[in-house]
């Protein structure tokens, strides 16, 4: 975090932030670089880069974003440069596999090579944790923000934008892998020999693909930032360790040309091994400064002011700190290795939070005081250091925690957060503070993004026996003291279930249910989405309840779920 507004700046379009998110947004600006005779990098279309390899063959395609708009608009950028044909295509990781029938509708694709992991991580992100997983995109990526003014979007650490305003309506085109691995191999692809390892990033599906005859690497390991160990949105912890062995791979292969899933391709096997090397240790300088502190007792907090990234790490843009800071990847490495306690008895036992910052507020004088204290340090933060802000931003938070929270004291964070938001480097940070303080202070609505909802989309592409497991995270615990149920749901020929007891709901194959709702899955699908509630279902004669009616209803109404109650 910067320590003053010295480097602030304003755009033409009323943005502010700090200048290097400006400086390093420029680097997504749109171009199909090309990166060696037969090799294409298209950046800037999307959050993601998409790549051509041409073979023997014909085109193999890499990564095909995030929606058929997307991919076609890449597809047309290509065709400026090759007529050839595409006959394959790869992936390497989950991310940015949506635009994939763009190319298998208008071309004579062969085969779809990926890790065998990607189809549960399309996923595990949709069912049961979708609202959390869904609110921290739109906040980490600023999704919600306005295109102008102070709150405006500038960039978003790998990209200019999460997806491409120009690409609506994002229609899915996902098509899964027809040649799956899940370990180190060969391939034969389009005529050219094709290496493939192993490399976990940010996804477990992460892969690098070695062209060893083209001398190029395509990749999901070396970013154009420093990598974002934590993501502010939540994510699984993402181990360094593993991290570096799939850097030191990379390094070993002294590659002419690196050809990433995020930002502007690099060339020159001196230079690349020189920045890469750089890159390597910066992740390992954040591991092992860690495990130094954490072993002399620091906690989490104490770590973030501790461990500092030397100079050396700030002169390439590859290390810098443009996605994420490094005092959140410090906490989050040791909580990975050893989970949230971090040795303060102040987290030991906590207080619940709105009775914590009753008594703070209390014993320093009451809220007036408090928003007194805070705005007194909100006042300092324009000349001096980010001690002044970090605690306002404090204050602030325990005024609103309260029970009795103000519109003011709402406003008052809000305020906070938009200065952390001009001051720090890390487009990730910038986006949250400005989307907490736009929902805090009424100009942003994220109540739908806490609540668990459900796509047609979405619930048409699950089994039966997730699209009724998924209930179990949406039961209260309370309402259900004292049932034990045992529902089926049986739709068009499938049976499932779900065992009401002991304050949860089971997943089950539904051997032995008590009660049974049959219907066809599209009646099923509506209930979840909200087309319709269960009641209606029944009354239309579309669904029906059999069994022991009475308790089922009971369980069923501890849904927190509307088609339900």
């Amino acid at each position: 975090m910067r320590a003053d507004d010295t480097n602030v700046h304003t755009d033409e379009s009323g943005r502010v932030a700090d200048r290097s998110i400006f400086e390093h947004t420029a680097r997504f600006a749109r171009r199909l670089y090309t990166v060696a005779d037969g090799v294409w990098c298209l950046v800037g279309n999307g959050l993601s880069n998409q790549s051509f390899v041409r073979g023997p063959d014909g085109i193999i395609a890499i990564d095909t974003g995030e929606s058929v708009e997307e991919m076609r608009s890449a597809l047309a950028e290509l065709r400026h440069v090759t007529d050839a044909p595409i006959v394959a295509v790869l992936y390497t990781h989950f991310h940015y596999v949506g635009g994939t029938t763009a190319i298998t509708g208008a071309e004579p694709v062969r085969e779809i090579h990926g890790h065998a992991a990607i189809e549960a991580n399309l996923g595990r992100s949709a069912t049961e944790i979708a609202p959390a997983y869904g609110r921290g995109l739109v906040e980490q990526f600023g999704i919600q923000l306005p295109p102008t003014g102070a709150d405006g979007l500038v960039g978003v650490g790998l990209g200019q934008s999460y997806r491409n305003a120009d690409h609506q309506p994002f229609t899915p085109g996902h098509v899964p892998v027809t040649h799956p691995f899940d370990a180190d191999c060969s391939l034969k692809v389009a005529g050219l020999d094709v290496e493939v390892h192993m490399a976990p990033s940010d996804a477990n599906d992460s892969v690098t693909y070695w062209f060893p005859e083209l001398g190029v690497a395509v990749h999901n390991i070396a970013w154009p930032t420093l990598f974002n160990v934590f993501a502010i949105r939540g994510e699984e912890y993402r181990d360094p360790r593993v991290l570096l062995a799939g850097l030191d791979h990379l390094r070993s292969l002294g590659a002419e040309h690196l050809v990433a899933t995020h930002g502007p391709p690099m060339s020159g096997r001196d230079d690349i091994g020189r920045r890469l090397t750089a890159y390597r240790d910066s992740i390992q300088f954040l591991w092992d400064q860690t495990v130094r502190w954490t072993n002399r007792g620091a906690t989490g907090p104490e770590l973030a002011t501790r461990v500092r990234m030397p100079d050396a790490f700030g002169d390439d843009w590859i290390t810098q700190q443009h996605y994420g800071l490094a005092e959140h990847h410090l906490r989050q490495i040791r909580t990975g290795l050893f989970g949230f306690f971090d040795g303060d008895p102040a987290n030991l036992l906590p207080l619940d939070p709105a009775n914590r910052a009753d008594r703070f507020v209390e014993a320093m004088g009451g809220a007036a005081a408090t928003r007194s204290r805070c705005r007194e340090a909100l006042d300092q933060t324009g000349s001096t250091a980010d001690a002044d802000l970090r605690w306002a931003l404090e204050l602030a938070a325990l005024l609103v925690a309260r029970v009795e929270a103000s519109d003011d004291d709402r406003n008052l964070l809000a305020a906070a957060l938009r200065v952390a938001a001009r001051r720090t480097t890390a487009a990730n940070i910038r986006n949250w503070c400005l989307t907490r303080a736009r929902d805090l202070d009424g100009s942003l609505d994220m109540a739908r993004h806490r609540t668990h909802r459900f796509g047609r989309r979405q619930v048409e592409s699950w089994p039966l026996d997730r699209a009724v497991s998924v209930l179990r995270v949406l039961v209260d615990p309370e309402m259900l003291d004292n049932v034990d149920i045992h529902v089926a749901v049986e739709c068009d020929g499938e049976r499932t279930g779900l065992h009401f007891r002991n304050h949860v709901a089971c997943p089950t194959d539904a051997t032995g249910a008590t009660a049974t709702i049959r219907c066809e899955r599209s009646i099923w699908n509506g209930v979840l989405t909200g087309a319709h509630s269960l009641d209606d279902a029944i009354a239309q004669a579309a669904l029906t309840l059999d069994g022991d009616v009475s308790s089922a209803r009971t369980a069923l109404s501890t849904l927190d779920h509307p088609s339900f109650r």
